[in-house]
């Protein structure tokens, strides 16, 4: 060997084993997120009434959150695992603000107005919450102990109860399950699993009673008779199914729903849109997006057994797994199975915040995923 090589090979820990300058971009993810967004924007502008202003907006959202993505990928997970906590502490900073400095719109006070733009605490609240719970529970054992469950349901129940106070039903639960998810995967026991179950059930009228405001009961007594008052609260569900139904197996066609397209369908661009997509594009549509979602929680399980730390393995699982339920949500609102709460259905509906936080979390998986390149 020569000296000169021998020598490089000191000043270098493990000899080639220098850190990648490789983009860190975990390929499969990255298709599946561009076919959803190019699904989305082709959705949203049917169901905005063919108006280019929300299409040009959400597309710049969507180069935004894209381009964060692939900048958060580039740092390794043990970065995030770092600051989590003072990510999840800044964002119970800002739900705080919200309380006192928010701005409402329909009813609801959720967004802090930042001069140029909006921004949605409670979004960045379902990637904080995931990641610090994630950071806490791989540096101890496992499975975690009493306090340890203590500590996070905790840590969990302050963001869900200041973001239900909003109010935002919909968002409260998918961080509520993040925080369940983290410790399942942590390996939470069967007698923990039966308490968390019979708190929360518990907890129910203490939610219905002190929490939930006046039109939110009315939404879920709403959801069991929606007949009863189809001018009124029952209005939303009877035209979103009135929507799906009538798409049949391929629908009606592009920019041919006559629910959206005649302003029957309320919020047919946000949180309703699914019902836009069943109507044009039928239960082949439907079950097209379906696939392309069990595909990407498919992928973030693939990325959690393949995981090089425990955090890894905790944020990769935790996020797919909400990621399910955030979907399972908006759908079974919009269907008629769970009460109106207000959820956006991910990647598909307008929104900005939203989808930018998604895509941020997204980019934490593809650090997480392409992890092993860095040795």
């Amino acid at each position: 060997m020569h000296r000169n090589d021998f020598v490089r090979q000191l000043s270098s820990p493990g000899g080639d084993r220098r850190p990648s300058r490789r983009m860190h971009i975990d390929i499969p993810l990255l298709v599946i997120l561009l076919i959803l967004c190019g699904i989305g924007l082709a959705v949203l502008y049917s169901a905005s009434g063919e108006n280019l202003f929300y299409v040009e907006r959400q597309a710049t959202f969507m180069v935004i959150g894209l381009i964060s993505m692939i900048f958060m990928a580039q740092f390794p997970p043990r970065g995030w695992e770092r600051y989590a906590m003072l990510i999840y502490f800044g964002g119970l900073l800002a739900l705080i603000a919200v309380l006192f400095v928010g701005v409402g719109a329909k009813g609801a006070q959720r967004w802090l107005d930042l001069g140029v733009t909006r921004f949605q605490p409670s979004e960045l609240m379902k990637i904080a919450v995931p990641m610090m719970l994630s950071a806490f529970l791989s540096k101890r054992y496992l499975p975690p102990s009493f306090k340890h469950v203590c500590f996070a349901l905790v840590a969990t129940a302050i963001p869900v109860f200041l973001i239900a106070r909003q109010p935002d039903l919909g968002t409260s639960l998918i961080v509520f399950s993040s925080g369940f998810f983290a410790l399942f995967l942590a390996g939470l026991g069967k007698r923990y699993l039966v308490t968390t179950a019979l708190l929360a059930m518990a907890a129910l009228p203490t939610l219905w009673f002190y929490v939930m405001r006046d039109y939110q009961k009315q939404r879920v007594l709403t959801l069991l008779s929606p007949e009863q008052d189809k001018l009124g609260a029952g209005w939303n569900i009877m035209q979103s199914t009135t929507a799906i139904g009538s798409g049949g197996w391929s629908g009606k066609g592009w920019t041919e729903g006559t629910q959206s397209q005649l302003n029957f369908l309320p919020e047919s661009h946000t949180d309703f849109i699914i019902a836009v997509l069943a109507e044009e594009f039928g239960l082949v549509g439907v079950l097209t997006m379906l696939t392309l979602y069990l595909l990407l929680i498919g992928r973030c399980l693939v990325i959690a057994l393949n995981a090089q730390s425990m955090f890894g393995r905790l944020m990769a699982g935790t996020m797919g797994l909400s990621f399910f339920v955030y979907i399972f949500v908006n759908m079974g609102m919009v269907s008629g199975i769970l009460p109106v709460v207000g959820a956006p259905l991910p990647f598909i509906s307008y929104g900005g915040t939203a989808i930018v936080t998604l895509f941020l979390g997204f980019g934490i998986l593809m650090a997480i995923s392409t992890e092993q390149k860095r040795i």
